[in-house]
């Protein structure tokens, strides 16, 4: 495991700067949500959470667009329950 000691200094705010290394290490760019893990051991474990629309580029791949009429069509039968989902 990788451990380098970098420091920040809280405001009054309550508000920390992390530092440029650990940001580029993790890839963060501004905007992006963090969640903090409090462990029992008084340890706080920072996690970048990869929920924005960009995570799901390409995990469906197409290969020919739907057409309006096949959309229309599609929500049709889902709403009147012609849809097997199972």
């Amino acid at each position: 495991m990788l451990h380098c000691l970098m420091t920040s200094t809280l405001t009054s705010k309550g508000q920390v700067t992390i530092p440029k290394a650990l940001r580029e290490r993790l890839g963060l760019e501004a905007g992006d949500r963090l969640e903090f893990v409090l462990h029992e051991d008084g340890k706080v474990e920072i996690v970048p959470l990869d929920d924005s629309i960009k995570a799901l580029k390409g995990i469906v791949k197409v290969t020919r667009a739907a057409t309006i009429e096949e959309m229309n069509e599609a929500i049709a039968a889902a709403a009147s329950g012609d849809i097997d989902w199972d």
